[in-house]
């Protein structure tokens, strides 16, 4: 069986070392295995092309993970990637990256409930959550899509 993709959402100006990390861990040390790959736009676009794009990525994904670092207030992309995933039925959560902690700005859309610490066994139990929510739900988990 194919492993769950998740979208990484992530601040490109502040939090783009912390993504590379993130997705090279993910691979290795994540008790719940699942495949994160390079999502991103890789050219500027217009608006409307950018969105239509990432809304395309984001839809043949299982999870969106927002990685939540201290600059989030003025991360624009990711408050639309979170929308554009819950607007879809993809599951989100967050994990704080470098420094940011609960009391760091959160973008919309995002409970402070569905964010985690940089800790594997948590984002692992975050991702087996995401197997029954949203269109996950409806597809007996992972298998489709």
């Amino acid at each position: 069986m194919p492993l769950p993709r998740a979208f990484l959402s992530f601040d490109f100006d502040h939090d783009a070392t912390s993504k590379i990390l993130f997705a090279g861990q993910a691979k290795d040390d994540s008790p719940t295995p699942f495949a994160v790959q390079d999502w991103s736009s890789k050219t500027s676009l217009p608006q409307a092309q950018w969105e239509a794009l990432i809304q395309k990525k984001i839809n043949s994904c299982h999870m969106l993970i927002a990685l939540i670092g201290t600059h989030m207030s003025t991360a624009g992309g990711v408050a639309k990637e979170i929308r554009m995933a819950k607007d879809q039925a993809v599951p989100c959560f967050g994990v704080y990256v470098n420094g940011a902690t609960s009391t760091s700005t959160l973008p919309s859309g995002l409970s402070r409930t569905s964010v985690v610490a940089w800790d594997w066994k948590k984002i692992a139990n975050m991702v087996d959550q995401c197997a029954g929510l949203g269109k996950n739900a409806s597809v007996a988990g992972w298998r489709a899509l």
